[in-house]
């Protein structure tokens, strides 16, 4: 049987509640830092004036060339630490998209929201 496909959340939902620990997902991010030798990139996204920072565990998708300020997106799984309350995606792919429309892939991704919203509301009532 096939895992549950990743679901696409935005940097700033990621530390939140609805995430939960080991879950597949998507997102995307200017990446702001790379650092090899911890192989852990920083990625950042701006949302109602605050900037939001996702950690990215690059073990799995090194080596790579990666270009500061570039648009990325990110497959892989979530990482909640005990102690400090760290959240790291372990990239599984990630992926340099540099001049995507980052508020046509937002719009996207609420329409996607909306659409299985609306389908599974219809298929409750049958």
């Amino acid at each position: 049987m096939l895992p549950a496909a990743a679901v696409f959340h935005f940097p700033w939902e990621i530390s939140s509640e609805l995430v939960t620990d080991g879950a597949s997902i998507r997102t995307f991010g200017r990446l702001s830092k790379y650092l090899p030798e911890e192989s852990k990139a920083i990625i950042t996204s701006h949302h109602a004036s605050v900037e939001y920072q996702v950690a990215v565990k690059t073990t799995f998708v090194e080596p790579f060339a990666p270009i500061i300020g570039a648009q990325y997106t990110v497959l892989g799984e979530i990482e909640k630490s005990e102690g400090d309350g760290e959240v790291v995606v372990h990239a599984r792919v990630f992926n340099c998209v540099d001049g995507v429309d980052v508020a046509l892939l937002q719009k996207a991704v609420n329409e996607q929201r909306k659409f299985f919203r609306e389908r599974d509301g219809e298929a409750g009532t049958h």
